[in-house]
């Protein structure tokens, strides 16, 4: 038995992905060595905090089968209230806290509407897009909102002399919390049930709305604090910011391996997938490829995995 499961390990996608990670660092760092030294290595990790904490929350609304592409524009007005907020003198901490509320909102609106009308998530929040984006153009008047260092302790805070970063630390602490929703915890099992087969999961006894809100009102919460250490980091925002998160975070969750069917997936896998792209695109940085091409190695990979996911779903099958 233990060689099975010994098998089934090394079979993992989140696994195939560490090992071509350790190849690409590897191969890199002899080409540059440049490539494993504390400042690249730290610059890598702040890369991969902000879109760790959406790929999150994207995880467990793919897991119970729905989808949220309006994120990117939810950042967007969420950094851009905070900013607002934090201009006109407003309490740091209190303009992260409603900024975060208006992360929760915007989510929870997008489920609500999926909900109420019985149409796929993933239409409401296509539409939500423009009235995100338009609502933040609104209130902005399409500027730049400038904080000029009012709240850049959470993206400059470093631990361990420096090889550390705050936003990094925060970002696995919402790899742990989604770990333990989903492994330990009736709500997660939920979500995999309501993913699998929603109509059994009601026959069931499972409450399908109530809890299908309390998965994008999750979500609502991890995007709302990746817009609060995007801002940090950054100290500035404009209605575009966040723009396109939404598609790296659903391509790394499905590299991770969870699939757009819904009813399957791990937040391990989804951590794998994000430092995924996050070493790819400094690779790519570190040899010097051209950034246009960037995109398209993006695109091709997402491709690979569903390819991968589509192989291992047939394989099982004929098992």
């Amino acid at each position: 038995m233990s060689v099975r499961k010994g098998g089934e390990f090394y079979r993992q996608q989140w696994f195939i992905l560490l090992v071509v990670m350790a190849a690409m660092a590897a191969v890199t760092g002899i080409v540059n060595p440049k490539f494993f030294s504390q400042r690249n290595l730290v610059n890598i990790l702040e890369q991969i905090s902000v879109l760790g904490l959406v790929a999150s929350g994207a995880t467990i609304l793919m897991i119970s089968g729905n989808f949220d592409i309006s994120v990117g524009s939810n950042i967007g007005l969420a950094a851009c209230c905070m900013a607002i907020l934090m201009k006109q003198e407003a309490p740091t901490w209190l303009a992260a806290a409603a900024g975060v509320a208006v992360s929760v909102v915007c989510c929870l609106f997008v489920g609500a509407n999926a909900i109420a009308f019985k149409v796929p998530s993933f239409i409401i929040s296509l539409a939500c897009i423009g009235i995100f984006r338009g609502t933040s153009l609104a209130l902005t008047g399409g500027s730049i909102q400038t904080i000029y260092g009012k709240f850049e302790y959470l993206g400059a805070a470093r631990f361990l002399d420096g090889s550390l970063p705050l936003i990094f630390i925060v970002s696995v602490a919402g790899y742990l919390v989604m770990h333990f929703i989903l492994s330990r915890t009736r709500l997660g099992r939920r979500v995999y049930a309501i993913g699998s087969n929603p109509n059994a999961a009601y026959l069931s006894g499972i409450a399908i709305v109530r809890n299908k809100l309390a998965f994008f009102l999750i979500n609502g919460v991890l995007v709302g604090v990746a817009a609060a250490m995007l801002l940090s980091r950054v100290g500035a925002v404009q209605p575009a910011t966040g723009a396109g998160m939404e598609i790296k975070a659903l391509g790394a969750v499905v590299i991770g391996g969870t699939p757009m069917t819904g009813g399957k997936g791990s937040i391990i896998g989804t951590f794998c997938g994000v430092l995924l792209m996050g070493v790819i695109s400094n690779v790519l940085n570190m040899l010097q490829v051209n950034p246009y091409f960037q995109e398209i190695t993006f695109g091709l990979l997402i491709i690979i995995s569903l390819a991968i996911s589509w192989l291992s779903l047939k394989l099982q099958r004929l098992a």
